[in-house]
């Protein structure tokens, strides 16, 4: 009785997936099922090592980062920060239209005395310098993060980051 009711569920559930890319005979007692290629898909996932195809339209070196650890690393900045245009700011500011942004002034969000005392304009080298060691970048902050410390995960979220927030390459930057 399990049985049935065990390959009754199993033939509902592969229904509710769209059931499988072709029909694979029973197997008989002690006997391997045979083995089905798997249905073809469109998108491409980057291998491990292989540049994110997400990716690709940035500028050098951002368009070599790893979608993957820039989604990861973000996670250590959700929680603060809102990627969205028009979404608010949490703890810190919206992060939406960054790049090329002047420091401590995103529309709404109270900055620390030391960050409103800036000149700059964000770039992703930049914002590269920043999550290496906000309290450094910047002394007296109100930034309560330590930074991200290996290299290749601050170039995958700066690139996660770019594709998030609305980048566009500076009108002045050379074609590539």
């Amino acid at each position: 009785m399990r049985i049935l009711i065990s390959a009754a569920l199993a033939l509902c559930l592969i229904a509710a997936c769209g059931g499988p890319a072709e029909t694979t005979p029973a197997a008989e007692p002690n006997q391997a099922a045979p083995v089905t290629a798997a249905p073809a898909t469109t998108a491409r996932a980057a291998a491990p090592g292989e540049p994110s195809l997400e990716f690709a339209s940035l500028p050098a070196p951002y368009n070599t980062a790893s979608y993957a650890a820039g989604n990861r690393t973000w996670k250590l900045c959700q929680s603060c920060h809102l990627t969205a245009e028009g979404a608010g700011s949490l703890v810190g500011p919206n992060l939406h239209g960054l790049f090329g942004r002047q420091v401590a002034s995103a529309p709404g969000f109270d900055y620390s005395p030391a960050l409103k005392a800036e000149t700059f304009a964000w770039t992703p080298d930049l914002l590269d310098e920043w999550l290496a060691n906000p309290r450094t970048f910047v002394p007296g902050n109100r930034m309560s993060f330590s930074g991200v410390r290996k290299p290749e995960d601050r170039l995958a979220v700066i690139a996660y980051l770019m594709v998030q927030t609305g980048y566009a390459a500076p009108e002045d930057a050379p074609a590539e």
